[in-house]
């Protein structure tokens, strides 16, 4: 269960309000909870989150999914505790072939909304929300605890990359590490798993950056 989404998304409510995303909000009315209009006790949601709705939130990593989400909210007439489950597969590119991946997610919440006048993150598991509004859009919370869930390496099992784009990738990245070498020079397999593992670590290297940009032609 991850203990906080804002753990890792500080003030990331704030970005959903205030940035881009508030447009993509209002297009994803169904997902808003209409919390002041509440009676007391326990309220379900379920909703199924598929490739429409990644393009709609315009998701950054993950290019499209099959999951379900169910959400409950159990109102004291104070404070509205909610929780989050999260099931199903998304599809990421593999760090070393680029070619898609299915990734399994199984990833739950719980946050504490209370009613104020401004939008305030008390603690990593409590957010107050202007009463004046009422209500809360999930949508973004949504994605962001799939988002949590991904792997920090997201790598093909072994024997299982797209071998046409790693034989392209390997003569790529061989030409561009050593300039001086024959351009039909290729890595042993080890040599260039090791190498492409490397730059997944390192997001920021403009060699490996190059390579997602690369459009290849048969």
């Amino acid at each position: 269960m991850a203990k906080s989404i804002f753990l890792k998304k500080k003030n990331s409510y704030l970005c959903a309000v205030f940035s881009e995303k508030t447009i993509t909000m209002s297009q994803l009315s169904a997902y808003t909870l209409p919390l002041k209009s509440l009676s007391l006790g326990k309220h379900e949601y379920d909703y199924h989150l598929d490739s429409d709705w990644f393009a709609q939130i315009e998701a950054p990593e993950i290019r499209t999914g099959d999951l379900l989400a169910k959400v409950v909210v159990n109102y004291n007439g104070r404070e509205y505790e909610i929780k989050f489950q999260v099931e199903g597969k998304v599809q990421v590119p593999c760090d070393r072939c680029l070619a898609d991946m299915d990734i399994a997610i199984d990833q739950s919440s719980r946050l504490v909304v209370k009613m104020g006048d401004e939008y305030v993150e008390e603690s990593d598991e409590v957010l107050v929300i202007p009463e004046s509004e009422g209500e809360w859009n999930i949508a973004w919370f949504l994605y962001e605890i799939i988002a949590l869930a991904l792997p920090l390496k997201r790598i093909h099992e072994p024997g299982q990359c797209d071998k046409a784009m790693s034989s392209k990738l390997k003569q790529h990245l061989a030409k561009r590490i050593d300039d001086e070498e024959d351009d039909d020079m290729l890595f042993d397999e080890d040599d260039f798993d090791e190498a492409s593992d490397n730059q997944a670590e390192a997001a920021t290297n403009p060699i490996w950056d190059a390579l997602k940009n690369l459009k290849f032609e048969d």
